[in-house]
């Protein structure tokens, strides 16, 4: 009898929670999805997010405050003036930006790399007018390349062992600007959302047709134009971060030999091998977007190994066959999220 009492009580609570929940998701339904695009980073981004308040302004101001801290492009960054050898406090943007770096360098025996960016210059492919290398100035420029040269203290400056030593975190700022504006829609409890950052990708929830976000890899095809829009395979990134790195789209051709973008920071060069698109699946877009890059420099064997160690991180290897055709690996975690090849 006692027992029957107990239940009864219970019931109010179980039909008030079912009113709640059914409420909550008619409100989510006719709750409207915005979208923006627009110039960032020097290149652009789209964003799609389910909320009743405009946000683009909170957005912007957050994309801003990274380039303010992170773009070599910008006269007055942090990373600047750290790069000029300014007496500054880099703040908690830069901090957490250099850590994730550091550590995946340190993942990946020096693959990735922030100081590279003295090479990349001189390849012609980064902030600054580049050259036509020979082996003596890629000798010079390496010296002053290795992520060991570069220490974040207590006191929240950078020190180097050589004030020629410069940062470039280009490799990795698109994916931390995703994951910043994923950090403004958490804040405002937004449960579906796309950010699109030049390529670079974090998703939550579903869109606006109620299924779960679903985005291409392109085929690496030659296309420094970007314009080509042929698709590898669709993949299901909900509620992850995804970005893809390759040699497809910035590059050149001097004496008919192809000189792609990708500079490995042990050899001074730009890198020769079987791997032509790394796309990787993480939680975050920073910890993505870097080990992508950091797999082009390593290439095929090198970066399996790498994954086995990581079991969080799934990717997808796009790579030049035997016999020069596209071949595909992915790893077997990532087999349920392909939905189309």
């Amino acid at each position: 009898m006692k027992k029957s009492k107990h239940l009864i009580w219970q019931i109010p609570f179980l039909i008030f929670l079912v009113v709640g929940t059914v409420f909550i998701i008619i409100q989510q339904r006719d709750m409207p999805y915005r979208s923006t695009s627009g110039p960032i980073f020097g290149t652009e981004y789209h964003i799609t997010y389910q909320n009743d308040q405009d946000l683009q302004k909170e957005i912007i101001d957050e994309l801003e405050k990274v380039d303010l801290s992170l773009s070599p492009f910008n006269p007055q960054s942090i990373i600047t003036k750290v790069n000029e050898n300014q007496s500054v406090k880099v703040n908690e943007m830069f901090t957490e930006v250099f850590n994730i770096s550091r550590k995946v360098s340190e993942e990946t025996d020096g693959a990735f790399d922030i100081t590279v960016a003295p090479l990349v210059n001189l390849w012609g492919f980064g902030f600054k007018e580049g050259s036509d290398p020979d082996s003596h100035s890629i000798d010079s420029l390496l010296q002053l390349v290795g992520y060991k040269k570069v220490t974040l203290g207590s006191d929240h400056q950078v020190s180097k062992s050589d004030p020629r030593v410069t940062l470039d975190c280009s490799a990795v700022a698109k994916g931390y600007g995703c994951d910043v504006v994923a950090r403004v829609f958490k804040r405002h409890n937004v449960a579906n959302y796309m950010v699109e950052i030049g390529g670079e990708i974090v998703t939550k929830g579903v869109n606006e047709k109620r299924l779960p976000w679903r985005i291409g890899v392109n085929r690496p095809t030659d296309d420094p134009l970007q314009q080509s829009q042929e698709l590898q395979t669709v993949l299901n990134v909900t509620d992850m971060a995804m970005a893809t790195s390759g040699n497809y789209r910035n590059f050149y051709y001097k004496d008919g030999k192809k000189y792609a973008h990708t500079i490995d920071p042990k050899t001074g060069r730009p890198v020769q091998h079987s791997l032509l698109s790394a796309t990787v699946l993480a939680r975050d877009c920073a910890t993505a977007d870097a080990y992508a890059t950091s797999f082009m420099v390593m290439g095929m064997e090198r970066a399996r190994s790498v994954l086995e160690k990581h079991p969080e991180l799934m990717a997808y290897f796009i790579y030049a066959g035997a016999n020069g055709d596209m071949e595909v690996w992915y790893s077997p975690s990532l087999r349920d999220k392909i939905v189309g090849d």
